[in-house]
């Protein structure tokens, strides 16, 4: 379920969208690797057979990729949570929503 529109970062939407950097990060390790005869690249005999090693390098890669991003998601929004309603960031200390949360909101929304 993506996280489709931050609002005051109450910590039930950092709930949600801790929940939903994690499904990422479930979903794309239990997702099969990517293999070239699996997704839309030009075939083999292409002219353009740079632009088929660098598809290939980009799904062979994809699904390790996304993986690693979800998890930095998720560990930054573990450091950077709610300490209370209505007061403080767990990790930065600024007021809650802190800028961090506020930014992955925005460009998870």
């Amino acid at each position: 379920m993506p996280f489709t529109r931050p609002t005051q970062g109450t910590a039930i939407e950092h709930a949600k969208l801790l929940r939903c950097v994690e499904g990422i990060r479930e979903r794309s390790a239990r997702a099969v690797p990517w293999e070239p005869d699996t997704v839309g690249i030009p075939p083999g005999g292409s002219d353009s057979a740079l632009a088929r090693i660098n598809d290939v390098a980009f799904y062979a890669n994809a699904r390790n990729e996304v993986s690693t991003l979800a998890g930095v998601c998720a560990e930054l929004l573990r450091l950077h949570h709610p300490q209370d309603e209505g007061g403080a960031c767990g990790g930065c200390r600024q007021i809650w929503p802190c800028p961090t949360f506020e930014e992955i909101s925005r460009l998870l929304a």
